[in-house]
C-alpha cells in the first residue's frame, strides 16, 4: 500500500490512479455532506466529474436539497471509499459554483436521455406517482426531439476548494495509517501534516 506523499493532491492522484484499476464500480463515486438551516447535516452519494489542483467537481440539479444547501452554506465535506484498496479520502472545503462554459461542456457529453432527465425531473421535490414522471420525460423528450439539448437554467456544477485531507489506510490490528494535510485557506500553496492516532 502506498504512503501519501508530501503534497495531498499528487497523494489523492496516486490513490484515485489504484481505484480506478481495482474498483469494480464507479471508483469516482463520492460521498458529499452539506448542513441545511437548521444544522443538520445531510450525506448522499454522487459521481465525482473533474478534479484538479482547483477543487473537486460534481453535477447537480440547484434546486435539490443538497443544491439549494449547498447555495445557502457553502461548505462541505467528501469522502471517498475505495473497498477493494481498504482505504478512504476525506476531504473538506469552501464550496464555489462552477462557471457556464464548464457545466455546458459537461452537460454536453451526457447520454441523451440524462440530458432529458435534467428537465424532467423536479429533483428532491415530492412525486405524486412514476407516471408523473414518465410523462414529463416524453413531455421533453418530444420537445427536443429535433436539435441538442441545451443546459437547464437550474442544473450546473459545484467545485469544492480543499482546506482538509485525510488520507486513510487500513492496518493490521485496527492501528490504521492517518495522515492529514490542512490549511487555512484554498489560496495557501502550503499544507501543514500530520499523523493521527487511529
Amino acid at each position: 500500500m502506498s504512503e501519501p506523499g508530501t503534497d495531498p493532491f499528487d497523494s489523492f492522484a496516486a490513490w484515485f490512479q489504484e481505484a480506478e484499476k481495482s474498483e469494480p464500480n464507479d471508483p469516482n463515486a463520492v460521498a458529499v455532506a452539506s448542513v441545511g438551516p437548521d444544522g443538520m447535516p445531510s450525506l448522499r452519494m454522487v459521481l465525482l466529474k473533474g478534479w484538479d489542483r482547483n477543487g473537486f467537481v460534481f453535477y447537480t440539479n440547484y434546486e435539490s436539497r443538497k443544491g439549494t444547501q449547498l447555495q445557502a452554506h457553502p461548505k462541505a465535506a467528501l469522502l471517498f471509499h475505495w473497498k477493494s484498496l481498504r482505504r478512504q479520502v476525506r476531504v473538506e472545503g469552501l464550496v464555489e459554483p462552477t462557471t457556464a462554459e464548464e457545466a455546458d461542456a459537461y452537460f454536453a457529453t451526457r447520454p441523451l436521455g440524462s440530458q432529458v432527465g435534467a428537465w424532467a425531473s423536479a429533483q428532491s421535490r415530492p412525486l405524486e406517482s412514476r407516471f408523473a414522471l414518465e410523462k414529463q420525460v416524453a413531455l421533453y423528450t418530444a420537445k427536443f426531439a429535433l436539435g441538442k439539448v441545451p443546459r437547464p437554467p437550474h442544473w450546473s456544477g459545484f467545485r469544492i476548494r480543499p482546506t482538509l485531507f485525510e488520507f486513510w489506510r487500513d492496518m493490521p490490528f485496527r492501528l490504521h495509517d492517518r495522515t492529514v494535510f490542512t490549511r487555512a485557506a484554498p489560496t495557501d500553496s502550503g499544507w501543514t501534516t500530520e499523523k493521527l492516532y487511529p
